[in-house]
C-alpha cells in the first residue's frame, strides 16, 4: 500500500507540472474520466466516454447549443419536404485535418458501413431514425449497403429518405452514429485500425487526437487550427486521465493535477462545507439511468427462473432506493420507479416532462418488502421451487458506489426474501457488457444514458430482438405499441404518441423487464477560473467547444 501511494504521489505531481499554468492560453484542461475509453469508431463506441471524445474530434450534420437543441454543425441549413420524408442538408465548407474537403459522401460512406457491418448502436438507423432501406440491411435480409436512403447529389449536399416522418430527426444528427468517415482514408487502414491512434483518425472537429493507445489510462487532444469553427475554441487542448476512485480523483484535483473531477458519495457532502471546494462544486444531470437486467433466457438464472415475472417483481420491490441514493450514492441522484427517468423528455403539445404522467406506476414498482414477499410466494407456488441463487454482475471501474450500491441490494433482496441468495460478481465495464451481450450472466447492475430527448431513446431497448435488449425479453403487444409510435398510426399523432408510449412503460415495469434504481446525477469540481463547460444530460454528457481558462 505505501508503494502504491508513492507511485501515485510522484504520478500526480508529474500532471501537476502539465497543469499548474490554468490561465495560460498554451493550457490544456485535465479532465477526468470514470472509465476506459472503449473506442473510437463510431460504429463500436457504445460508452458515453468514448462518445465524449469522438464528439470532441467529429462534427455530425448538427450539433447542440447550451440548452441542448440541435443547431448547424457541418450542415448550414436543412429542408424537409412536405411530407416530412425527405430531409436535404446543405454542407459548409469544412476540412478534414489532412486537409481534404469533408463532403456528403462521407456521411454516405459512414452511415452505409454501420448498416452494412450492423454494430451495436446500427438500430439507431432503423428502429429510431426510420431510414429508408436500414431494416433490410441490417436484419436477416442482409440488403446490399447502397439501397440505404442516403445520397450525395453533389459534395455539398446530403440527402436522406425515411420511411415515416421523425420529429426529432435533427437532434439525432448531433449524436456520433451519424458522423461521418473519410472513405479514401479509412479505406488506406489496415482492418481493424481505425481509431486506434493519431495516425489513425481523421477530424473534422474542434480537436484532433494528439496521444492515444487502445487499452490505456490516458487520452490527449489539441486544438484542430483547420476546423471551420476554429475562432470559437479557446482551449489548446484536453488532457483525460483515467481515475478510479474519487479518493484519487479528489487528491488529484487539490494538486492541479487534474480540473475537471467527479467526486461521489460524502465527498460531496464534505465539499459542500470546505471552503476551499464548496464555490467550484456543480452538481448536474448525467442522464444514465441504473437499473438490474434480468436475463430471462433457458440457459441463465436456475434454467430460466428470472424469466417469472413475479420472482423479478419481488426482487424490485424488495429495494430501498431512498436509501441507496441517500446513504450510497450521495451526490443528488435521484431515486427512480420508471422504465423512463425524469428530466429529460417533455411532451412537445403540453411543454411537460414525461415523468409527470408516470404516477400509476407505483402498482409495479415501490419500496414495499410486504408486497415483495408476495410476489416471492407466487413465484415460488408456479415454479414449484423454495430456494434460488443467483449471481449479479456490476462493473469494479464504474465509480466508487457501484459496488457499495450492489452489495445494499444483496442485502435488501436477502432480507426482504427469505430463500432467495444473491452472490455479487465484480469485473471490469468491458467484462460485464461482454456478459450482457452474450447472454452470459443472471442479473446485471448497469446503466443506460438517453441519446436523443425523447421517452423512445429507453422504450426502444426493449423491443423485440433489439441488440439492448439484454434481458432477452419479447412481448407482442408491446412491439406493436412501439411499432404505432415509430412507424404506424401515432407518427403524428403527437398525444396519442404519448399515451401510447406510457402504455408501452407501463408494460415494462408490470413485468418487471427491469428493476429501475436511480438517475445519476454528476458532482463535478471544477478549477476556479475553468468556464463553459456544457453538461447535458442526453447524448452528449460534457462539450468543450466553449470553455475558457482565465
Amino acid at each position: 500500500m505505501k508503494k502504491f501511494f508513492v507511485l501515485l504521489l510522484a504520478a500526480l505531481m508529474v500532471f501537476s507540472c502539465t497543469f499548474t499554468a490554468v490561465a495560460d492560453d498554451s493550457a490544456y484542461l485535465g479532465v477526468m474520466l470514470s472509465t476506459n475509453v472503449m473506442s473510437l469508431d463510431t460504429n463500436l463506441a457504445t460508452d458515453g466516454e468514448s462518445f465524449e471524445v469522438i464528439a470532441d474530434c467529429i462534427d455530425g450534420l448538427m450539433q447542440m447549443d447550451a440548452e441542448g437543441a440541435a443547431i448547424p454543425a457541418i450542415a448550414e441549413s436543412y429542408d424537409l419536404s412536405d411530407d416530412g420524408l425527405t430531409y436535404t442538408f446543405h454542407l459548409r465548407d469544412a476540412s478534414w485535418s489532412n486537409g481534404t474537403p469533408v463532403t456528403a459522401n462521407d456521411f454516405v460512406f459512414a452511415w452505409r458501413r454501420i448498416a452494412q457491418e450492423a454494430g451495436e448502436y446500427a438500430y439507431m438507423l432503423d428502429e429510431i431514425g426510420n431510414i429508408k432501406g436500414a431494416a433490410e440491411i441490417i436484419g436477416a435480409e442482409k440488403a446490399d449497403p447502397t439501397t440505404l436512403g442516403v445520397s450525395a447529389p453533389d459534395d455539398k449536399t446530403f440527402v436522406v429518405e425515411l420511411n415515416v416522418p421523425v420529429s426529432f430527426f435533427p437532434s439525432l444528427m448531433y449524436f456520433p452514429t451519424f458522423y461521418p468517415i473519410n472513405e479514401e482514408f479509412y479505406n488506406s487502414l489496415a482492418d481493424g485500425t481505425y481509431g486506434t491512434s493519431p495516425d489513425t483518425y481523421l477530424s473534422n472537429g474542434a480537436f484532433v487526437l494528439e496521444d492515444y493507445t487502445p487499452g490505456t489510462a490516458s487520452l490527449t487532444v489539441k486544438k484542430n487550427p483547420d476546423y471551420w469553427d476554429a475562432d470559437r475554441v479557446q482551449l489548446a487542448g484536453i488532457k483525460y486521465q483515467v481515475v478510479g476512485s474519487s479518493d484519487n480523483a479528489l487528491t488529484a484535483y487539490r494538486t492541479g493535477a487534474l480540473n475537471v473531477v467527479a467526486i461521489s458519495g460524502n465527498q460531496v457532502a464534505a465539499a459542500e462545507k470546505d471552503a476551499s471546494l464548496a464555490n467550484n462544486l456543480k452538481v448536474t444531470g448525467a442522464g444514465y439511468m441504473w437499473y438490474l437486467s434480468f436475463s430471462q433466457t433457458e440457459k441463465n438464472a436456475q434454467n430460466g427462473k428470472l424469466a417469472n415475472a413475479n420472482l423479478r417483481l419481488a426482487i424490485t420491490n424488495a429495494i430501498d432506493r431512498d436509501n441507496l441514493v441517500d446513504n450510497y450514492v450521495m451526490d443528488g441522484s435521484l431515486a427512480t420507479y420508471t422504465a423512463v427517468p425524469p428530466q429529460f423528455a417533455a411532451s412537445s403539445t403540453t411543454g411537460e416532462d414525461f415523468s409527470a404522467d408516470q404516477d400509476r406506476f407505483t402498482d409495479y414498482v415501490s419500496y414495499d418488502p410486504d408486497k415483495a414477499l408476495e410476489y416471492f410466494e407466487a413465484a415460488k407456488a408456479e415454479l414449484g421451487v423454495d430456494e434460488f441463487t443467483f449471481t449479479m454482475i456490476y462493473g469494479n471501474n464504474e465509480g466508487d458506489e457501484v459496488a457499495k450500491v450492489a452489495q445494499a441490494i444483496k442485502e435488501d433482496v436477502e432480507d426482504a426474501l427469505p430463500g432467495l441468495t444473491i452472490n455479487l460478481q465484480p469485473m471490469t465495464k468491458a467484462e460485464r457488457l461482454d456478459k450482457m451481450q452474450n447472454d452470459n450472466y443472471d442479473v446485471a447492475l448497469t446503466r443506460w444514458g438517453p441519446d436523443y430527448a425523447d421517452p423512445m431513446t429507453y422504450l426502444g431497448m426493449w423491443v423485440t430482438n433489439n441488440s439492448n435488449n439484454y434481458g432477452f425479453w419479447s412481448n407482442a403487444e408491446f412491439d406493436q405499441l412501439i411499432a404505432d409510435c415509430t412507424t404506424g398510426a401515432y407518427i403524428t399523432d403527437y398525444d396519442a404518441r404519448w399515451d401510447a408510449m406510457l402504455n408501452a412503460e407501463e408494460i415494462v415495469l408490470q413485468e418487471a423487464v427491469i428493476a429501475p434504481l436511480y438517475t445519476k446525477a454528476q458532482a463535478n469540481l471544477i478549477t476556479e477560473g475553468v468556464e463553459n463547460i456544457e453538461f447535458h444530460p442526453v447524448a452528449l454528457n460534457r462539450v468543450y467547444k466553449d470553455v475558457v481558462i482565465k
